[in-house]
């Protein structure tokens, strides 16, 4: 991780870029709501860190990544580099564009209620310590919000699929319903849904084509996989997936 200098200036990148998302229309210049950002992430941001820049150009086409993608639930335990989650992450929730208006995956009225969160085991992401984290898309960085290899806890809140544990990493996607009711009243828990799936589906795609496999669960108790992975109370589970070297 970093030192005490280097952390605070990327937290502040991420108050920064959290406020521009949150008030996209100058509002975030007025230091009390700049304050009652910072205030609200503070839990999350114990420790940061920056992730290698993501790339646009591979070397698998993607007809050759949807032909190869299958559904995978057997892992070698063979670590993961930091550039290859970095690439995952950015394939979820990625800024592609428009001053961060853009992401990889479509978004009803681009208003973004997905968070994507790494559970990931000691030793299974290089210079990674074992936790749970949350990715920043507008910063393009993980800050920490549990200090421990929490993957055998989270198996048991999906209904004991063992198997999941076995993963280096598993690639949580939540969804903040209020986000994008405030615009489409119930209907936005269907669109989050339809959101889940796009991200879902270029996880699996961007792991092919970094010559990783994927699983999918949708099967666990909500609360007690919240509970487990220290989650806000806010952001609601939809699928966990486990990712890493095929066995």
């Amino acid at each position: 991780m970093k030192d005490k200098k280097d952390k605070l200036k990327e937290r502040r990148k991420i108050i920064a870029g959290l406020a521009g998302a949150f008030f996209p229309f100058g509002l975030a210049l007025f230091w009390p709501l700049r304050w009652a950002v910072a205030k609200a992430i503070k839990p999350y941001l114990e420790d940061v860190m920056k992730l290698p820049q993501a790339k646009t150009q591979g070397t698998v086409s993607v007809e050759q990544a949807i032909n190869q993608r299958r559904t995978v639930r057997s892992y070698i335990p063979k670590m993961l580099p930091l550039d290859q989650l970095a690439q995952l992450l950015w394939s979820a929730q990625g800024i592609t564009g428009n001053k961060g208006v853009k992401r990889a995956a479509p978004s009803a009225g681009a208003l973004f209620p997905m968070d994507v969160y790494v559970v990931a085991g000691q030793g299974c992401v290089a210079q990674l310590e074992a936790g749970v984290y949350h990715y920043e898309p507008h910063s393009h960085m993980l800050s920490q919000v549990a200090k421990k290899d929490l993957r055998i806890g989270m198996a048991r809140a999906a209904r004991s699929q063992m198997w999941m544990a076995g993963a280096p990493v598993n690639l949580v996607i939540t969804a903040e319903y209020n986000r994008v009711g405030v615009k489409y009243g119930e209907r936005g828990v269907r669109y989050a849904m339809i959101e889940a799936g796009h991200i879902g589906q270029n996880i699996f795609l961007q792991a092919e084509a970094l010559g990783l496999k994927a699983g999918t669960v949708g099967a666990f108790n909500d609360m007690k996989l919240t509970e487990v992975l220290n989650l806000p109370r806010t952001h609601e589970p939809l699928l966990v997936m486990p990712v890493g070297y095929s066995a």
